[in-house]
């Protein structure tokens, strides 16, 4: 049903009518801030550690390449193929039932179940809005298509707008200076610069130049040259670290679009991992963004489905994988001393 429902990011809000509505109907007492729903465990105790489960509930656009329809479930064997099945609808609804079985008795922690919106664009409305509402949250379950293996770690993310100046000239003269060869200077910079710390589970830092820009007609010299850098950070580095890094080596101007999404990572030794690893499952580190990055608080991104089928044309979940998750879950968590 929830494929049926477009819920691109920011034009979430029918899904998250129709989410409240099951949530109503199924006596979890859902609370809500725009198009973000969370429900707590009616065990809740202020004197217990608190655990939350979190899954997002918009998807971006669908691409033109898909043969099967994006807005319905398409089910074919054991693969159900719609768009957000596998990033994130399986991982929403696997949580989802995870919460309703161990919320029905008392648990060593507090838990909480949150879905949230406009993670795909890392929007201001999604779960930054709603994080001061929530109880103090001692760790997460970050609900992402993994292949059911832990990410303990996971890149964080930051654009760079970069504008070089020059001076106009006639291209037909020896005059002005172009701004486009300034910029080179500054390109081949951010192509080889290396960081000196490098991660275990992350790697380096990635500097990429992805767009560039300049001229107005071919026989003018350009007298400014605009290029923007898509930064991935490890946790060695802070955002706004990596970015006094840049100004100092650079001769462009250079403006960051946001220092808030930061690399995260959790304790191999927290008892979450720990009980994961014993499960047989192997620890990694994650290069994509999640809302992990917009948690001040221990976090472990584990979830139905594979990364490499997320934002592509006939995305799809198989029925197993769910069928996993939520048996893993519960497994995982069921008397968890968290803490």
């Amino acid at each position: 049903m929830m494929v049926s429902i477009p819920s691109i990011s920011r034009e979430e809000k029918d899904l998250a009518d129709y989410l409240e509505d099951y949530l109503t109907q199924q006596s979890m007492c859902p609370n809500r801030m725009g198009n973000n729903l969370w429900c707590i465990s009616p065990y809740y105790n202020i004197e217990s550690p608190t655990l939350l489960l979190n899954a997002h509930i918009d998807t971006v656009k669908p691409t033109d390449s898909w043969t099967r329809p994006p807005f319905d479930a398409t089910v074919e064997g054991d693969k159900i193929y719609g768009l957000g099945t596998n990033d994130d609808g399986a991982s929403l609804v696997s949580l989802l039932q995870t919460f309703k079985v161990l919320s029905s008795k008392p648990q060593p922690y507090n838990l909480i179940f949150l879905a949230s919106c406009e993670e795909e664009v890392s929007g201001k409305n999604g779960i930054e809005s709603i994080l001061p509402l929530l109880p103090r949250i001692d760790v997460a379950i970050v609900g992402e298509p993994t292949n059911m293996q832990p990410a303990i770690a996971e890149k964080g993310l930051m654009v760079l707008d970069v504008t070089t100046h020059g001076k106009s000239g006639h291209a037909a003269r020896t005059e002005g200076v172009n701004a486009i060869y300034e910029a080179i200077k500054d390109i081949t910079w951010f192509k080889s610069y290396h960081f000196d710390k490098s991660s275990p589970l992350l790697g380096e830092v990635k500097m990429t130049v992805t767009i560039i820009n300049a001229g107005t007609q071919h026989n003018v010299i350009p007298d400014k040259c605009t290029f923007t850098v898509d930064v991935r950070s490890n946790e060695n580095y802070s955002n706004e670290e990596i970015y006094d890094i840049v100004c100092s080596n650079v001769t462009s101007e250079v403006k960051a679009r946001s220092f808030r999404l930061n690399s995260s990572r959790i304790s191999e030794c927290h008892p979450i991992v720990q009980k994961a690893k014993e499960y047989g499952k192997t620890v990694f580190g994650s290069p994509t963004l999640s809302d992990q990055a917009l948690m001040h608080f221990p976090s472990l991104k584990i979830g139905p489905g594979n990364s490499s089928r997320s934002h592509t044309a006939d995305e799809y979940i198989t029925i197993p994988e769910i069928k996993e998750a939520i048996e893993f879950y519960i497994n995982l968590l069921d008397g968890l001393h968290i803490m």
